[in-house]
């Protein structure tokens, strides 16, 4: 009922209240979030006289009664209680009596919501998602992709306040998350949490030292746990140093998660390249605002951990057949994790859209991403063209069809818009 109130889906020839005064309904208000009527500001002319104020939405008249509203004076501002069935007046708490509407709701309409929001298909609407106009999907995705641009960026702004506008500290804190990729996200972002981006500053110069303080502070050095690999050794005891030097405390290395994981996605070969980002000084924020094109932002991230981990997964054990820089397809992960929403963070903060244009362009020159979600829509009728595509679908997915919000989708309301569900 809420529903069909706000968007208007009602249909009823001709309008009368409980007491057969015709009405007309100019607005019907804007949804109150908080306590009180549940809209607010609409306006309503009954007979010769239009009147401005809240509705109040109910099953039954009586419910009005159970909630105590002619007891409330914030109840008092309404100008128009609307029912499912009329089983009794209400009145105002000074006894004048509230005009009333028994709103239609048809039955099909109704089995066709409980269907949508309270049914076990993972994707209601797939009959209908082949049969949609394609501009009205494309300007969706459009609205999505930004959606999901601007939710990413909230987090990094917060972030940035926390990090007092340190812009550097907050792309080190984004790197390591996106480096994660997905299984380890969350221990890159309390490793990088734990070892400030300035304590490492300090010691950028030697790669050695670097790496003592990623894979120490990772919780994985462990004194004598890998007897006669030296390096190892080596490492232990640099830690054990800096440890001390800067009091800190390393983070539990039992979060790390190895298990499905490919040999080249170990979080041991993920740290050893930040370090290798890390060495020499660490400025990839400002080199990504310098970038405009795809080549250069592909630049930044051809980098190879090299040195002990040439030969090594993790600590211990020798490797022939190790990869290289990162994949393509990871280069992408870490331009729509990372690099796009720090360039649209920037945008939002410091009023440049240039920043905001670039980080939509350079989604929009991505392949689209490949994961079940994505062959889902796509064998469904929706497909991706690009980054920006299946970034708009993944938050279609996350933010409306798992949170089964479809009333709140625009696809999901074209559906139940239709007239013969009225």
């Amino acid at each position: 009922m809420y529903y069909i109130w706000q968007h208007r889906l009602y249909s009823c020839p001709e309008m009368k209240t409980t007491d057969g005064r015709s009405f007309e309904i100019i607005d019907s208000g804007r949804p109150n979030p908080d306590s009180g009527p549940d809209f607010f500001n609409a306006k309503i002319r009954i007979g010769e006289h239009v009147w401005a104020g809240n509705v109040e939405i109910h099953l039954r008249s009586s419910d009005w009664l159970k909630h105590r509203h002619q007891n409330d004076k914030a109840y008092d501002s309404v100008i128009l209680h609307v029912v499912g069935e009329a089983d009794c007046d209400i009145f105002r708490t000074d006894g004048e009596a509230i005009p009333q509407w028994e709103m239609p709701c048809s039955a099909r309409f109704r089995d066709e919501y409980v269907r949508f929001v309270d049914g076990k298909d993972p994707l209601p609407c797939a009959s209908s998602l082949a049969g949609l106009p394609p501009l009205f999907l494309s300007d969706w995705k459009s609205a999505l992709s930004i959606e999901r641009l601007e939710q990413k960026s909230q987090r990094i702004l917060d972030w940035v306040d926390q990090y007092r506008g340190n812009w550097e500290e907050v792309c080190y804190l984004t790197l390591s998350r996106t480096l994660g990729f997905g299984a380890n996200s969350d221990a890159f972002e309390r490793l990088a949490r734990s070892l400030p981006l300035h304590f490492l500053q300090k010691h950028a110069d030697s790669l050695f030292q670097t790496e003592a303080f990623l894979f120490g502070q990772a919780g994985l050095l462990l004194p004598g746990a890998c007897p006669g690999d030296e390096y190892y050794g080596r490492l232990c005891d640099e830690y054990a140093f800096l440890k001390n030097k800067f009091s800190l405390t390393p983070v539990n290395g039992d979060s790390w998660k190895f298990f499905r994981l490919r040999p080249a996605n170990f979080p041991h070969r993920r740290i050893a390249l930040l370090a290798r980002m890390i060495h020499g000084g660490f400025s990839l924020f400002s080199r990504i605002c310098e970038q405009t094109r795809e080549k250069e932002f592909r630049s930044l991230f051809q980098t190879y951990p090299g040195g002990y981990w040439e030969h090594h997964y993790t600590f211990g054990r020798e490797s022939t057949t190790l990869p290289g820089t990162l994949s393509r397809a990871a280069v992408d992960v870490l331009f729509i994790n990372t690099v796009a929403p720090l360039l649209y963070s920037y945008a939002l903060r410091t009023g440049n859209e240039r920043y905001a244009d670039r980080a939509m362009r350079l989604l929009e020159q991505l392949r689209p991403e490949e994961n079940r979600i994505i062959r889902c829509f796509r064998q469904n009728g929706i497909g991706a063209a690009n980054a920006l595509d299946s970034q708009a679908l993944l938050q279609l997915h996350t933010a409306y069809c798992e949170r089964r919000k479809c009333l709140y989708c625009r696809i999901g309301y074209r559906i139940f818009s239709r007239p013969e569900l009225r």
